[in-house]
């Protein structure tokens, strides 16, 4: 295998475990939770998750040929809260993804040195995608943090829970030693 294809198949893996931790977190929140923020300066989950997928849905559209930043795209407007339910948000999150990951899907080796433009700027198509990896996994964070807030003492963790590090490490080595 290239080098090339490791790292194509490496970052739709990345870019999968962090949709994960949102997603671990949206199953989490109900339609109230969706809307709590710890101040007025804060967004909420629900703003998050409506500007990450407006930054997906005008970077991965026609990601080689066209300016990663769509005239059609309204930036502001994405933080506007105006999502009424979860199941609206989960239509919102699943668009941008939908689209990131069908454009993963079509690149291949010979992509990775193209130039692509964002807001006129040009990026080595590896560098978007590392630029784009960076901007949602800071969101996602964002996300998992309002969800651990909310949920307090009823959250399930998405990850090693506090007390189990060393439980899993032995996991981990048993399923890595077969």
């Amino acid at each position: 295998m290239s080098v090339e294809k490791e790292y194509i198949k490496i970052i739709k893996e990345r870019f999968k475990s962090v949709k994960h931790l949102g997603d671990g977190t949206i199953v989490q929140l109900s339609d109230g939770d969706i809307k709590w923020k710890p101040n007025e300066e804060s967004n909420n989950v629900a703003v998050i998750v409506k500007h990450v997928s407006g930054n997906m849905v005008s970077r991965w559209t026609d990601f080689l040929t066209t300016d990663g930043e769509k005239a059609y795209r309204n930036r502001d407007k994405e933080f506007l809260d105006d999502i009424l339910s979860k199941e609206e948000l989960i239509h919102v999150w699943e668009k941008g993804w939908d689209i990131l990951f069908s454009t993963l899907e079509d690149l291949n080796e010979k992509d990775l040195l193209k130039t692509v433009t964002i807001r006129g700027e040009g990026h080595l198509v590896i560098e978007a995608i590392e630029r784009q990896l960076a901007h949602y996994s800071y969101h996602v964070g964002q996300i998992v943090y309002i969800g651990k807030q909310v949920k307090n003492n009823k959250w399930e963790s998405l990850s090693i829970p506090v007390g189990k590090s060393e439980d899993y490490l032995q996991e981990m080595l048993e399923k890595h030693r077969k």
